[in-house]
């Protein structure tokens, strides 16, 4: 790494801490169930909570008119309220910190001149992915506000994956930064953990879409679906026409989740067997070790999730998992393709 570019560096690497305590609280969020107790948007007056009793009293008012609380939280008091409310403002509050430390720092570092050209390319795409974050965000709640008291799993998918895919891309323009130079690389095998990446991602779709749905409430059972079955029949006749059932069926979604995990876990295995095959400098080494560390534990929590019924910290631990493993499948992509 350049002296010019340790500060670049330490500032990326910040923005993917931030947007990595984004997702906790994001996860708490959504398994607290208190995305849809803010109803309306603010950039600047929303950064304060409610100061008085009064404004608390606002606050709650406005929620009763939508339909979580019509329908769901009727017998909500002032105190629910507020405890749900505390997990929402936190990750809004967040999104606007990253907003502030992503474009600050970008606009003092484009004046002085520390960034090279390919570099300021790269930083206005992930400024744009930061935005495009919090629109989604605000789009995905929007859901929720109108007829039923849940957001759309399209919409909390899109969320969550747009934020882990802006993590991985400011890793990568970290990582840039850090290993500036140039060597030979094996494409088949860069190719190979190029695919496991795909399906990674896939699957934290799919695991969205089950958060999304609650699909991990049912069919409790690993390794079988079902006590004697390896399939639950609620797979194939939950939703009309059939492929509907694995992108909207409880059933369905999980049952991808579910056997996805399996794909992951051998392409990660491939990639260890086939590294064995050529001479590794010592970050190729740290990166397929950590990937087979990482898929063994992330798979471990995933099944405990599932058995356990979506404990609280369970859940939160899955979705911490998947991070950490979509960053050790970025550097190690990073390390083979450079």
């Amino acid at each position: 790494m350049m002296k010019k570019n340790k500060y670049v560096v330490y500032w990326l690497l910040t923005g993917c801490a931030l947007i990595f305590i984004m997702v906790v609280v994001g996860g708490i969020t959504r398994l607290t169930h208190s995305g849809l107790s803010m109803s309306d948007y603010n950039l600047i007056t929303g950064t304060l909570p409610p100061m008085s009793e009064e404004a608390w009293e606002e606050a709650f008012d406005l929620y009763k008119q939508y339909p979580e609380y019509q329908k769901l939280n009727y017998h909500f008091t002032l105190e629910d309220f507020k405890s749900i409310y505390f997990w929402e403002w936190l990750h809004r509050v967040i999104g606007r910190f990253i907003g502030i430390v992503f474009i600050l720092p970008f606009l003092y570092f484009l004046i002085r001149k520390r960034l090279d050209k390919p570099t300021v390319r790269k930083c206005l795409v992930l400024l744009f992915l930061g935005g495009f974050q919090g629109f989604l965000g605000w789009y995905m709640v929007k859901s929720g506000l109108i007829d039923r008291p849940d957001v759309s799993h399209y919409r909390l998918a899109a969320h969550l994956t747009t934020a882990f895919l802006t993590f991985a891309y400011s890793l990568w323009v970290a990582l840039d930064l850090i290993y500036p130079e140039k060597r030979e690389i094996q494409k088949s095998f860069r190719n190979l953990i190029r695919v496991a990446l795909v399906l990674l991602v896939i699957q934290i779709i799919w695991g969205a879409f089950v958060a999304g749905l609650d699909a991990g409430f049912i069919h409790n059972h690993w390794p079988l679906m079902s006590e004697g079955k390896l399939i639950h029949e609620t797979v194939y006749i939950e939703q009309n026409p059939l492929l509907k059932n694995f992108y909207e069926g409880k059933s369905g979604v999980q049952f991808i989740h579910r056997y996805l995990a399996y794909l992951v876990v051998g392409f990660v295995i491939a990639i260890w067997y086939k590294s064995r095959n050529f001479n590794k400098t010592i970050q190729q080494v740290k990166g397929i070790k950590a990937l087979l560390l990482l898929v063994s534990l992330q798979f471990i929590l995933g099944v405990l999730t599932l058995i356990l019924a979506v404990p609280l910290w369970l859940g939160v631990l899955h979705q911490v998992g998947a991070f950490f493993l979509l960053a050790a499948m970025t550097f190690t992509l990073h390390r083979f393709s450079k």
